[in-house]
C-alpha cells in the first residue's frame, strides 16, 4: 500500500503524511607510420550540410562511422585498442541513430579505414554509399596509460572537414570520448548543443507493487556504466543532480519519515537537510547550487520552501490553502514553476524565485503535474493527467501545450542538457505492471525505452559533463 501511495506522490497532491573529466588534446595527424595528407581547416562558417532538427526525424540523414584505425594494437585495461576502435564507432553510430536525425550506414556497407585516411577520405567511395556525412578517427594507446581519440566530420557532398575533436581520456572513460566525438557531430550538424556525455540518476526497482525495493542508481545517458548507489534499505524517491554534479538531492523514508537528503557521489555520504520533524519532499537545487527548493507539509497545509543547500532555516515561497509542490527553477533561477490544487485540481502556476507574482499558466482540460523549465528557458514540460497519464510541455506563459507520448501512464519528464528531449518513467497496467524509463524528442515522434537492468521511476537527467 505504502508504494503504490508514494509512487503517485508527485502526480497525485496525496502527500499529506502530514567525474573524472576529459582533456582536449590537440588534433593533429593520427599517429602512423606514413603520415596522412595534411587536412584543411575545419570550417567554422555557415552552410555545408545542416540536419534540421524538425523534419529530420521524418528523413534521418544517412551517415558513415567506419570503425576506427589504430596505429598499433595495444592491449589497455579497456581492452585491446582495434577493439576498442570498432566499440567507439558503435557508440557514435549509437548515439546518433537514438536521436531519430541520423541513419547510420550498416557494417556491410562500411569500409575499413587505413590511418593516412582518416584525414583525407574516400570521397567517392562514400558518395557512392549515398552517405551525406562522415565520421572518422582514431585512437591510440599513449605512454603514460591514457588514450587518445580523434573524431573528424566531413561532408561527403562539398569534400570538406566540418569540424575535428581529440580527446585524452584514462582507459575507464573510454566511452565518453566516443559520445563527446557524437556531441560534435550533432552539435555541428543540428546547430543544437550537445547531450550524450551526460548521466542520469533514477530509482531502481524490485519486488511486488505493494511491497517496492527502490534504489537510488546512477547510469550513462545511453543506460552504460550502470550502478546502485544505495541499498534499498530506505525507500528513495525523485532524486535530482546538483549543477555540478557532484552531489544528488532525493527524499528517502529513513527513519520511516519522508525527509530529504544530499549524497554525495565521490564519498558516498548522505546528510539530512532540514533538521526537524515535518514530511519534507519534491527537493530540487536553484540552478546556481546555492538553494534547494523543496516542499514542505505541516498542519494539513503544504507550501513550497527554500532552504541554503548546506542546510539551515527554510524560507518559505507559497502560503495558499491546499497542496503547492513539485518546484522546478526557470534556468536563470529568476522564476519557480510549480503545481498546486489551490483552484480546485491540480494545475500549473509560475511565480517569481521570492515567491511573488504567484499566477497559473494551465488552463487546458485536465489536471497537470511535475512540471519542470526547459534548460533553455523556451518550455515547460509536465505529466497531463487526463484519462490517462501523458507528458507534455508548454510555453513558460501556458501557451503552445503539445503532448509528446501517449500511453496508459507516463509520468515524471526531465530534460536533456540541451532541452531537444525529455525522459520520463512508464507504469505497466495492473498489479505486476512494470515501471520503465523512457526518452521523447520534442517531436514527439522519436520515442525509445532506455535500458536498465532492474525496474526504473523518477529518472532525473543531468548537465553536460565537463
Amino acid at each position: 500500500m505504502i508504494d503504490r501511495f508514494i509512487r503517485r506522490l508527485p502526480v497525485t497532491l496525496a502527500l499529506l503524511l502530514g567525474t573524472s573529466a576529459i582533456a582536449q588534446a590537440p588534433v593533429a595527424a593520427p599517429p602512423a607510420q606514413t603520415a596522412p595528407p595534411a587536412a584543411a581547416p575545419a570550417d567554422q562558417g555557415d552552410g555545408g550540410l545542416v540536419v534540421d532538427v524538425e523534419g529530420g526525424i521524418s528523413a534521418p540523414t544517412p551517415i558513415a562511422i567506419p570503425v576506427m584505425p589504430t596505429a598499433a594494437v595495444v592491449q589497455t585495461p579497456a581492452g585491446s585498442t582495434d577493439a576498442l576502435g570498432r566499440q567507439l564507432s558503435d557508440i557514435i553510430a549509437t548515439d546518433l541513430r537514438n536521436s531519430g536525425l541520423f541513419t547510420p550506414l550498416s557494417p556491410g556497407q562500411l569500409r575499413p579505414v587505413t590511418f593516412p585516411e582518416v584525414q583525407a577520405p574516400a570521397y567517392d567511395h562514400w558518395r557512392s554509399t549515398q552517405a551525406q556525412a562522415l565520421v572518422q578517427g582514431y585512437i591510440r594507446a599513449n605512454g603514460d596509460g591514457t588514450l587518445t581519440v580523434g573524431c573528424y566530420l566531413f561532408d561527403v557532398s562539398a569534400q570538406r572537414e566540418l569540424a575535428r575533436q581529440g580527446f585524452v581520456v584514462p582507459p575507464a572513460d573510454w566511452r565518453r570520448a566516443a559520445h563527446k566525438c557524437a556531441d560534435t557531430v550533432y552539435a555541428r550538424l543540428t546547430g543544437e548543443g550537445p547531450y550524450f556525455d551526460s548521466r542520469v540518476v533514477y530509482v531502481a526497482e524490485t519486488g511486488p507493487k505493494a511491497n517496492r525495493i527502490k534504489r537510488l542508481a546512477i547510469m550513462d545517458q545511453d543506460g552504460a556504466n550502470h550502478r546502485f548507489l544505495t541499498n534499498g534499505q530506505s525507500i528513495v524517491l525523485t532524486p535530482r543532480f546538483a549543477p555540478n554534479q557532484q552531489s544528488i538531492v532525493y527524499m528517502s523514508y529513513v527513519g520511516r519519515i519522508p525527509s530529504i537528503y544530499v549524497y554525495d557521489i565521490g564519498s558516498g555520504k548522505q546528510r539530512l537537510v532540514v533538521q526537524n520533524a515535518a514530511t519534507t519532499f519534491a527537493p530540487r537545487f536553484s540552478p546556481d547550487g546555492r538553494f534547494i527548493l523543496f516542499s514542505m507539509a505541516t498542519g494539513g497545509n503544504t507550501d513550497l520552501y527554500r532552504v541554503s543547500a548546506q542546510g539551515g532555516t527554510p524560507q518559505r515561497l507559497t502560503t495558499s490553502p491546499g497542496i503547492d509542490t513539485g518546484g522546478s527553477y526557470s534556468p536563470d533561477g529568476s522564476r519557480i514553476v510549480f503545481e498546486s490544487d489551490r483552484s480546485g485540481g491540480q494545475q500549473i502556476y509560475v511565480m517569481n524565485a521570492d515567491g511573488s507574482n504567484q499566477h497559473r499558466i494551465s488552463f487546458g482540460g485536465g489536471r497537470y503535474a511535475t512540471p519542470v523549465w526547459s534548460p533553455r528557458g523556451d518550455l515547460i514540460a509536465f505529466t497531463k493527467l487526463a484519462g490517462s497519464f501523458r507528458i507534455g510541455t508548454m510555453s513558460p506563459s501556458g501557451g503552445a501545450e503539445k503532448l509528446l507520448t501517449d500511453d496508459w501512464s507516463d509520468e515524471g519528464p526531465s530534460w536533456s542538457p540541451n532541452g531537444r528531449a525529455i525522459t520520463f518513467y512508464r507504469s505497466g497496467r495492473g498489479s505486476s505492471g512494470k515501471a520503465t524509463l523512457w526518452m521523447v524528442d520534442l517531436t514527439g515522434v522519436n520515442e525509445r525505452r532506455i535500458p536498465t537492468p532492474l525496474d526504473g521511476s523518477d529518472p532525473a537527467w543531468g548537465p553536460l559533463r565537463p
